[in-house]
């Protein structure tokens, strides 16, 4: 295998080497004879295996493999055939997802995988109204292969505050018609499915999670409505990651059907202000630059699930930003419920 350097930086000191590639933190080798320092030179100027490595640098090439395997235990090292998708235009459409990726690319990971695997997902996104009018731009610039886009609202003129898809020019016209125009024109490859379907419960979602990878979004309008989507996730074996705002508060959390408790495992009898919160008029105070937090926090955790390149932070939790203390997330996990009916709906259980 053909074996790259990651990018860093490193200078000797002394008989050792200081090498930083994460500026959080540097790494002291040992290189009293300057071998390692060599090693990486040569990789700096071209990838390459350790027989070619070993010929370069006149070194057994036993040596060289150790010294590979030194370095790609620290994550220094990643496959040089899949730092790229190898196309010049795809190159420069995903350079900074490419580029993302390297933090989490290795020998047995690219970042050229990852990027193919977004391209090939398949996202069903509930409302593109507040939250969703953010979500559907981050999942587009990632380069999600498909996304079914649901909701049955229109653009109105107290939208504008928030929703920053739409036009003055799009008031009174649907907004997952216009939703689904931006995509197209913000990047023809992506497959874009329109539903305009008010969602009355269950049924009304079932026939939309075939070939899905993640649900994302929320309804408005329907009490009890993130259970009928947490039902229908857990039920088809799709993660959910959902969320909203509660007057100061922004909160997201996930659902990994089968490996984390549900919306209905946290779901307790309300105490008596809980209710009272439930059953006070509604006001939408989600403004702009909130919006665009929650709907990136939601796209990063659908990210997540995509690619795996990272654990979702957010299964089987809330994780809570309070404006009254500067938006600091918070996790609070769920309580599994046993004997909950919906988690026993999961694939495999």
């Amino acid at each position: 295998m053909r074996v790259a350097l990651k990018e860093c930086v490193w200078e000797p000191v002394g008989g050792e080497l200081v090498l930083v590639a994460d500026p959080r933190e540097a790494i002291t080798l040992a290189d009293p004879d300057g071998r390692v320092a060599a090693l990486l030179a040569r990789l700096r100027r071209e990838p390459g295996t350790a027989a070619d490595l070993a010929a370069a640098l006149g070194e057994a090439e036993e040596d060289v493999q150790e010294g590979l395997d030194g370095l790609a235990s620290l994550g220094l090292l990643e496959r040089a055939d899949e730092r790229s998708l190898g196309d010049p235009e795809l190159d420069e459409r995903h350079a900074s997802n490419l580029s993302f990726f390297g933090s989490f690319a290795d020998l047995e990971r690219s970042r050229a995988g990852y990027v193919r695997k977004l391209r090939e997902s398949r996202v069903l996104v509930l409302g593109v109204g507040g939250g969703g009018s953010q979500i559907v731009p981050c999942l587009a610039g990632l380069g999600v292969g498909a996304l079914t886009l649901v909701d049955s609202d229109e653009v109105r003129p107290r939208n504008f505050s928030r929703q920053f898809l739409y036009r003055h020019a799009d008031v009174g016209r649907s907004k997952v018609e216009r939703a689904a125009a931006w995509v197209r024109d913000f990047d023809p490859a992506i497959e874009v499915r329109v539903v305009d379907r008010w969602i009355k419960g269950v049924d009304d979602l079932t026939d939309l999670t075939d070939d899905v990878d993640v649900i994302v979004g929320g309804l408005d309008g329907e009490a009890g409505s993130h259970l009928w989507v947490n039902e229908v996730a857990v039920r088809a074996g799709v993660p959910l990651v959902t969320g909203g705002m509660m007057r100061t508060q922004l909160i997201y959390c996930s659902v990994d059907p089968g490996r984390s408790p549900c919306l209905r495992c946290n779901e307790p009898e309300p105490t008596p202000a809980q209710r009272m919160v439930r059953e006070r008029p509604f006001t939408n105070a989600l403004i702009g630059p909130l919006t665009m937090q929650f709907g990136s926090l939601v796209a990063y955790e659908a990210l997540r699930y995509l690619t795996r390149f990272e654990e979702p932070r957010a299964a089987g939790a809330n994780i809570v930003l309070d404006l009254k203390t500067g938006l600091v997330p918070e996790r609070q996990p769920f309580t599994r419920d046993p004997g909950c009916p919906v988690c026993a709906l999961a694939p495999g259980r």
